[in-house]
């Protein structure tokens, strides 16, 4: 792993690693933390359902796995940092990890629908925010506090949000949120709040600073350490990206037949619906063949085999989804202070050499 902190730990799997891995084991799956990692009982630990629901509900972990359907989905989660290297080149932006494309990865989750949860609790009609809270302290926020975050009723009551407690046919890693995580397909990774212990409905977002305060995209000139709650665009659903993961950038390889290999990834209910890769930034473009999603909610890997002559080559990638969306050309016209959703062209730069 490309360890970016050792305390909170935040890393994230070299990119050859995810080079043709639909699923990403568990030991590759990038892991973003705020605080330090718990150490929680499995079987002291309990499930709390309450705010505007008629019925609030204590659940043990066996308690959840009995009383509910069991589903299993493949999905892709990314961290709203992801990239975040390529904003650096453009500025700098301190105090924020230099994440690479290595923070996507994509697993198979198993656990419980929370629409169905909530359906048990009786949601009532008032609430528009379920909100999720989680043990980790993080000194982040100053003063600490407790992570957690929210997500709309309406994303909440859909089918594809799990409390997760299997990852990859195997009980949830503890590095991973175990005993039970939320995993919210399509939305950036800090929503799917690991090591969760409370699940409150409620009429507004959660008050909580990783909800109010940060993962909100501010104006270029914004002082983020000035940030109040509410200043800045709340992320939500990810941004449409892809990322270059064969060749590297830097790469010497031999002229001639070289495959170019990616992944190509939506967000939301959207699809990737083509691939594109161009030798001469940007002037023709080239269609990949792209690898059928396994789900709607997972990401796509793509691949072309080119040419490439003796010299100095760049390879950029752009992908489309199912709108009629693509990439924006430049980190530079994306750039903001926290370095969130750079989702411009790909590129890498490889030499040829006999």
């Amino acid at each position: 792993m490309v360890v970016h902190t050792v305390r909170p730990y935040n890393a994230e799997p070299p990119l050859s690693a995810l080079a043709g891995e639909a699923i990403t084991p568990a030991d590759t799956f990038y892991s973003r933390n705020h605080g330090s990692i718990p150490d929680l009982d499995p079987a002291a630990w309990r499930l709390t359902v309450d705010g505007l629901v008629d019925r609030p509900l204590t659940l043990s972990l066996d308690e959840l796995r009995a009383s509910f359907p069991e589903r299993t989905l493949v999905a892709t989660l990314q961290c709203a940092g992801n990239r975040r290297a390529g904003f650096i080149t453009v500025r700098d932006i301190p105090g924020e990890d230099p994440w690479g494309p290595g923070a996507t990865s994509t697993a198979s989750w198993t656990g419980v629908s929370l629409a169905d949860v909530l359906a048990a609790a009786g949601l009532r009609p008032e609430a528009a925010h379920v909100a999720f809270a989680a043990p980790d302290v993080s000194e982040l926020s100053g003063p600490a506090e407790p992570y957690g975050g929210s997500i709309t009723v309406a994303k909440a009551t859909a089918r594809e949000v799990l409390l997760a407690w299997a990852m990859n046919g195997r009980p949830l890693p503890r590095a991973h949120g175990a005993p039970l995580r939320a995993v919210v397909p399509g939305w950036i990774g800090a929503r799917s709040v690991k090591w969760l212990q409370r699940v409150t409905a409620q009429t507004e977002p959660s008050c909580n600073y990783f909800q109010a305060v940060a993962y909100r995209i501010l104006p270029p000139e914004a002082d983020p350490d000035r940030a109040k709650p509410g200043d800045g665009i709340s992320l939500a659903s990810v941004a449409l990206n892809c990322a270059i993961l064969r060749p590297g950038d830097g790469d010497r390889l031999h002229p001639g037949p070289v495959e170019i290999t990616g992944y190509a990834y939506a967000g939301d209910d959207r699809a990737v619906a083509r691939m594109d890769v161009s030798l001469d930034e940007g002037r023709t473009w080239l269609q990949a063949g792209l690898d059928p999603p396994d789900g709607p909610w997972a990401w796509q890997h793509w691949r072309i085999t080119v040419d490439l002559p003796e010299g100095e080559a760049a390879i950029t990638a752009r992908a489309w989804d199912t709108t009629g969306a693509t990439q924006p050309e430049y980190a530079g016209h994306l750039w903001n202070p926290k370095g969130y959703a750079n989702n411009s062209w790909d590129r890498v730069a490889v030499s040829c050499r006999p």
